[in-house]
């Protein structure tokens, strides 16, 4: 009986010096909230360190990159570059209606064109793409932008259907890959894949693009892209483009360096000074072409209509580097969500 009562005396004064050491806790707490809550008690608070030199250009810079940014692809929308589209999660057919006329009287009229649509209940990341001759279109990298020299504009002869996936977070990487085929016999299966990521650089834009495709007919192929832009002023976007396709077979790479001006006139218009330097390395390194153009784009209602024209003067290697002209007239129409 003794020891059982020394044993409950001791749990009694355990229990004791929990309960006041429980209630000296919650004394504690109660006393501190009340001096943080006093409108008369201030706690002192840490002071923010001060920003170091470098740190307190961080906000110009990312302002002066985001206008970058969104001034080069109001640029690309206005004048319809295909890259627009593509990276974009619009929904949107473009038709071409086009007509060159050639130095020596020659015309030639051709209709392509190319379609994206979303795929319902597919979170925008599966398109339906719908384009002319993808072949001949090869990495889909060509922008518009890039005239084709005249006596390589020829009338679309194939078209095809592929489904595509994409991911991307805007204004920085995009990724795409798409598989599909010609719509007529013979089928010309096909697959792609396409990376690009965009590195803003003090008043500077970076842009790396790489497509690896395969084509039945073709073979496999790889075609790069990197673009550098500058704004020159609120209307002026200066933009130098290095490219290239390469073929597996036979081995033949295309190249292409572009030096561009994009005029804004006003709402309605601008203006696209070009110099371009064609060439590839069949068997060695040479230059194929030299091409100076300036187009001049109109949007013709609200904004899916616009009509193009294009005089441009090339010195072909074919031709012996003689001075050749042509004119290019486009109306193009948009359908679909073009913002």
């Amino acid at each position: 009986m003794l020891n059982l009562s020394c044993a409950s005396d001791f749990k009694s004064v355990r229990l004791g010096k929990c309960i006041c050491v429980t209630m000296l806790i919650l004394l504690f707490v109660c006393v501190n909230d009340a001096m943080c809550e006093s409108p008369g008690i201030e706690l002192p608070a840490e002071a923010a360190p001060e920003p170091t030199m470098l740190e307190s250009l961080d906000t110009p810079r990312d302002e002066l990159s985001q206008e970058i940014l969104e001034f080069s692809t109001k640029i690309d929308h206005f004048f319809g570059d295909p890259r627009y589209y593509q990276e974009s999660n619009n929904s949107v057919i473009q038709i071409f209606l086009n007509q060159s006329i050639e130095e020596s009287g020659n015309l030639k009229t051709w209709i392509d064109g190319q379609a994206k649509i979303d795929l319902p209940s597919a979170e925008k990341r599966f398109h339906l793409v719908l384009e002319t001759d993808p072949e001949k279109k090869a990495g889909n990298e060509t922008k518009q932008d890039q005239v084709t020299p005249p006596k390589d504009q020829k009338t679309p002869t194939n078209y095809a259907a592929s489904l595509r996936y994409e991911k991307a977070q805007e204004g920085l990487w995009h990724f795409s890959a798409d598989s599909g085929a010609n719509v007529q016999f013979p089928l010309d299966p096909f697959v792609r894949t396409r990376g690009s990521y965009e590195l803003p650089l003090e008043d500077w834009k970076l842009k790396l693009a790489d497509t690896v495709f395969w084509f039945s007919t073709l073979g496999l192929g790889n075609s790069t892209q990197f673009d550098m832009e500058h704004v020159l002023s609120k209307d002026l976007l200066f933009r130098a483009t290095t490219s290239g396709t390469c073929f597996e077979s036979p081995q033949l790479c295309n190249l292409r360096q572009d030096l561009s001006f994009y005029h804004t006139v006003d709402e309605r218009s601008a203006l696209l000074y070009q110099m371009s330097v064609l060439g590839d390395d069949n068997p060695k390194l040479r230059d194929t072409n030299y091409i100076l153009l300036m187009r001049y784009r109109y949007k013709m209602h609200r904004e899916w209509m616009y009509f193009e024209v294009t005089p441009q003067i090339f010195f072909p290697r074919t031709d012996h580097f003689h001075l050749n002209a042509s004119l290019l007239l486009r109306l193009e129409m948009l359908f679909g969500a073009t913002h």
